[in-house]
């Protein structure tokens, strides 16, 4: 059982799933909207913002939260 994390949500869904996943239910305009972030507002692409989210933790953790919302809302 070495390196599996049964308990996390998160295990095996990558960043990139995340934000398109977001992108797809709420738009760049309603993501930025749910969460204040320039990557979102100026001139938005899933690349950029994937560059900004891996470089800043605490804007990761919020758009990870998020989806963990959206994803239990949903079942």
């Amino acid at each position: 059982m070495t390196g599996q994390q049964p308990n996390n949500p998160l295990h095996g869904v990558t960043l990139e799933t995340i934000l398109t996943t977001l992108v797809r239910h709420y738009g760049w305009a309603g993501l930025c909207q749910q969460i204040n972030l320039q990557c979102f507002f100026n001139n938005p692409s899933i690349k950029s913002s994937l560059k900004f989210l891996r470089q800043t933790p605490w804007a990761r953790q919020k758009v990870e939260d998020l989806y963990l919302r959206l994803t239990s809302s949903r079942t």
